[in-house]
């Protein structure tokens, strides 16, 4: 039987597809993103190679492709990926074998994986729902960690201790991170869940996935909240557009409540409308234990085997709305440009090459 380390050495001496981007440019522009042969990637100790199956596109995908230099390197993107073990770095541990199926966020530090093939430590890959297609799977690590580590290590609610906070607003309901942020919501006992969505059809997708309550982020959101009975909400998940809400949402926020955001300002906010409420504004990063290499980095793979079993028991649901076929450039052009519409719902994956 051949040995994981022989294939390995192997396939470095192979090219490879690839999808990926040389110099920051207009998603309509038809070298935005290109096809590319570049070598099988090389594995470090705690590394797995993952021969890719599936990926789904996130708004960070679009973000790292508009800041791209011009320094004539070719940058491969993509961090949502659903896959298969096809060899192993040697401390890596025993959990993992070839053949084993996963799916992981990766780390924006180190290439994307719109590739054929794919290194990653292995510390923060999760073994995959097994009630779930490549395309499902590959829709929900970077949602799902990023949701997780919002509500349960910034904001600090809990499953099994009774929690002081008891209404919870997310901003940006039903997109990716909103669709999982709603459902593991829901899991938490006791707490009243209010999504934010702007379309009757995005409306009814955050009901769907167990919103108690849905409101319009264009609208007066205080006013709605009042019509809901609730004079302010004790935390805030801030999903979208943050320059354009936080003024609002410093009025809404209880005092001693907790505003956490995903996305950056493009302006200063002016946390000091915060301080006399004692309330608490917290970033979450998805990428700071792999880019920092904190040393709960093993945390994220623990999540992800934690969200594998909640959806292989019906908890959970992925938020794969639509496969636009095979990982090509042309195709990852069509998601891009979908994504910076902000019209979409739920998740893009595309699969195989």
């Amino acid at each position: 039987m051949e040995s994981p380390s022989h294939h390995l050495i192997t396939m470095q001496h192979q090219l490879m597809k690839a999808v990926g981007v040389y110099k920051a440019l207009p998603i309509e522009h038809p070298d935005a993103l290109v096809d590319l042969e570049v070598p099988v990637p090389s594995v470090d100790a705690f590394d797995l190679l993952i021969r890719v199956e599936a990926i789904s596109v996130n708004p960070a995908d679009c973000r790292v492709r508009e800041r791209k230099i011009d320094d004539n390197q070719f940058a491969i993107l993509g961090w949502d990926v659903a896959g298969t073990v096809v060899a192993m770095g040697s401390n890596v541990s025993a959990e993992f074998k070839p053949g084993d199926t996963v799916y992981y966020a990766g780390d924006l530090t180190r290439p994307g994986a719109n590739s054929e093939f794919h290194a990653v430590d292995s510390r923060i890959v999760g073994h995959r729902p097994s009630k779930l297609s490549a395309s499902q799977a590959a829709a929900i690590p970077l949602t799902a960690l990023t949701a997780w580590e919002a509500l349960f290590t910034r904001i600090g609610f809990s499953w099994t201790e009774p929690n002081r906070l008891k209404t919870l607003l997310i901003v940006g309901g039903a997109g990716g991170t909103g669709s999982m942020a709603i459902q593991l919501a829901k899991l938490i006992p006791d707490l009243r869940v209010i999504a934010t969505a702007s379309r009757p059809e995005s409306q009814a997708w955050c009901r769907n996935l167990g919103a108690n309550d849905v409101i319009d982020h264009f609208g007066d959101m205080q006013e709605q909240l009042l019509k809901l009975g609730l004079s302010q909400v004790d935390a805030i998940l801030l999903l979208n557009t943050p320059d354009q809400h936080f003024p609002a949402l410093a009025e809404i926020l209880s005092p001693q409540g907790t505003l956490c955001s995903i996305v950056p300002f493009n302006t200063g906010p002016d946390i000091n409308s915060l301080m006399r409420k004692s309330a608490t504004f917290v970033w979450e990063f998805m990428f700071t234990r792999s880019m920092f290499g904190t040393p709960d980095l093993g945390a994220q793979r623990e999540i992800l085997n934690t969200v594998a079993k909640l959806i292989d028991a019906g908890q959970l649901l992925s938020a794969a709305t639509r496969d636009l076929g095979a990982i090509s450039a042309k195709n990852l052009r069509i998601a891009h440009g979908l994504i910076e519409s902000k019209r979409t719902i739920g998740k893009l994956t595309l699969t195989g090459f």
